[in-house]
């Protein structure tokens, strides 16, 4: 009976574990791809698409069965991000992605991290947009072409070129949820007073 309360409390169900699961995976991610192995891009892009699979499912799960909770809703953008981290830090050190275009995609998660959470203290939510879903999907495409890079150099270009793209869309979508946000202060603010003469 206690270890039921606990659970509850805790909100432990079957979204919210796959969302640990995905933050569990993130050490043998980096271990795999560090780790210079036989196989080790197949088993690294295994384990990044599976971890990326979770993040859909743990959504989809949640909303059909009317599980969101408080702790599903804050551990998953922090998931995503551990995940994304890894992924494009390994492939830093592995000298497969420039250290600045990986800055840039990171800087934009925790930039527009910051801003929703500067909104929820406002009582705001700034919905997920079609611009957040392209990045997400460009950054899944860019870092399984690098990791497939690791051993089989015909992957190295595309994966470059969708590198850039993720770079982009990572600038742009941002700018996007700033603007989101500006909009929806100035309309709970009001309009400006007039100035005094």
């Amino acid at each position: 009976m206690e270890i039921l309360e606990t659970e509850e409390q805790l909100n432990i169900n079957l979204p919210n574990a796959l969302t640990l699961l995905r933050i569990f995976l993130v050490p043998f991610l980096l271990v795999v791809l560090l780790t210079k192995f036989e196989g080790r891009e197949t088993v690294g892009l295994l384990i990044f698409l599976f971890a990326t699979a979770t993040d859909f499912f743990d959504g989809w799960l949640a909303r059909r069965r009317g599980e969101i909770t408080t702790l599903g809703t804050l551990l998953d953008p922090i998931a995503d991000k551990l995940l994304i981290s890894a992924a494009f830090v390994s492939l830093v050190e592995l000298q497969l992605a420039p250290a600045w275009m990986v800055v840039v995609i990171l800087g934009r998660e925790f930039a527009v991290s910051g801003l929703r959470s500067i909104a929820s203290a406002q009582g705001l939510v700034i919905a997920a947009t079609g611009w957040g879903k392209a990045k997400m999907l460009s950054q899944i495409l860019a870092a399984s072409l690098l990791i497939l890079a690791i051993r089989h150099e015909v992957f190295l270009l595309p994966g470059k070129m969708a590198l850039w793209l993720t770079v982009g869309i990572a600038l742009l979508s941002g700018i996007h949820y700033f603007v989101l946000f500006l909009r929806r202060i100035v309309s709970i603010a009001g309009p400006l007073p007039p100035p005094e003469h």
